[in-house]
């Protein structure tokens, strides 16, 4: 549709109206609240294991992940991922899920992790 006058039928010249725009909302999709996933200290586990689960699972670099395997030992618990709920339920099946400790001849499972709403 042209912004320009138009002839009417009797050649008289009709101006037609400008189409209005929607309002443009800079409102971006609200995102989901954050959640950490924290893996437990137990004595049932070896540095090794974390580290390869940590790998696995997380996709973090062994240094990272033998800076995390550090810390639960020392602090009984890390953040290992934060993300958003679902996922971080995924997460945490996947860390009960990984199994048992092959270096460990008593090692009867997984390790244990956990979610919390991060601040």
């Amino acid at each position: 549709m042209s912004d320009s006058p138009s002839s009417s039928s009797s050649g008289t010249a009709v101006a037609t109206p400008k189409k209005k725009r929607a309002a443009r909302t800079s409102a971006r999709p609200k995102q989901p609240p954050p959640y950490h996933v924290i893996l437990l200290d137990d004595d049932d586990h070896t540095f090794e294991y974390v580290i390869e689960m940590l790998g696995v699972l997380f996709a973090h670099p062994e240094e990272k992940a033998y800076d995390m395997a550090d810390e639960v030992n020392r602090q009984g618990r890390v953040i290992v991922l934060t993300t958003h709920q679902e996922k971080a339920e995924l997460k945490r099946d996947q860390i009960h899920a990984y199994g048992a400790d092959e270096r460990v001849a008593t090692c009867k499972g997984s390790m244990s992790a956990t979610i919390e709403p991060a601040e």
